[in-house]
């Protein structure tokens, strides 16, 4: 049996008035691993007493880039030991300038190293808007694989919605790739996008019934030994009743 893993964020509407609650609700329908969103305020030490109360483990997590600074990242690693997760990944970051390019590409490199000494992995997720050129002519992901030795976090959505085949994507690059999310939707923009409009005509679906090729993208998955977060952004109509449709559709495929 195939194990997945929920991106925390898909069920927003319930993790911030009760995370324990969340995670208990998300282990019942079938996930195996959470990728954190942010903990509302929880300690370390109640949010791995609940992962261990529930049977599941982080796959990782979801934090912003200034809480892996000089100032914030002790902290940052404390926390990520006490509930065992060894991958952290930037969710999202500013590229608009060189100078925002430049800052993240340094941040990485200087993280990583203090990260990878307490045993814990960084990573980048991308969004559509890294795959196409910036206004000063650099392209984020290209920037982020030459300029570092990262991990990349595939988000296939955000791929596939930047006009890039996933499959052959994640096949060329497997080598920094450890987690991926398995993420659908319709591409409703006319025309071509551009950084500035990537994320925009993009209206995300339950697993399985967007526009996607979440089938390949999982069969690939599953023959390199890729972690699959399901990440699934709707609410429709709340996020548990549409990450149980996702992880419902899933298991049907080993039928």
């Amino acid at each position: 049996m195939i194990e997945y893993g929920l991106q925390m964020y898909s069920v927003r509407d319930i993790t911030k008035e009760n995370l324990k609650d969340a995670l208990r609700r998300v282990a019942e329908m079938g996930y195996k691993y959470v990728e954190f969103a942010g903990f509302f305020g929880n300690t370390a030490e109640d949010v791995k007493a609940w992962l261990d109360e529930y049977g599941l483990k982080c796959s990782g997590t979801h934090t912003k880039g200034d809480m892996i600074t000089p100032d914030a990242i002790k902290e940052t690693i404390a926390y990520h030991k006490t509930i065992g997760c060894t991958n952290l990944i930037v969710p999202s970051a500013r590229w608009k300038t060189p100078e925002e390019m430049e800052y993240y590409i340094a941040l990485f490199n200087y993280a990583q190293k203090k990260l990878a000494a307490e045993g814990i992995d960084l990573g980048y997720h991308n969004h559509s808007g890294e795959f196409y050129p910036t206004p000063y002519g650099k392209i984020v992901e290209d920037e982020i694989m030459a300029r570092t030795s990262i991990d990349i976090e595939i988000d296939t959505f955000w791929l596939f919605n930047a006009g890039i085949d996933p499959v052959p994507y994640l096949e060329a690059h497997k080598d920094r790739i450890k987690v991926i999310h398995l993420k659908d939707g319709i591409v409703l923009r006319d025309g071509n996008g551009s950084f500035e409009n990537a994320r925009n005509g993009a209206e995300g679906k339950s697993v399985g019934s967007g526009m996607a090729p979440v089938v390949a993208v999982r069969d690939w998955a599953v023959k390199n030994n890729v972690l699959m977060v399901i990440e699934s952004e709707g609410l429709d109509p709340t996020g548990p009743e549409e990450v149980k449709r996702c992880i419902d559709f899933l298991k049907s495929l080993e039928a």
